[in-house]
């Protein structure tokens, strides 16, 4: 459990930096993200999740 704690607070942590710092540049990325497609959207969503699970796996060590 404190694993998936771990994880969220870095998620915050790393979606507020970039708010932070870019927060026009998060404007543009809506913009483009909602001129796709759903089930375009929703290939990249299931493109990061995979993505993560690697690289959490890669990191626990295999």
């Amino acid at each position: 459990m404190s694993d998936l704690v771990l994880a969220l607070g870095l998620v915050l942590a790393v979606e507020g930096l970039v708010l932070a710092l870019t927060p026009r540049r998060v404007e543009d990325a809506l913009r483009m993200i909602a001129v796709l497609g759903i089930e375009q959207r929703r290939l990249i969503g299931l493109g990061a999740l995979a993505l993560g699970i690697v690289i959490v796996w890669l990191a626990r060590g295999a």
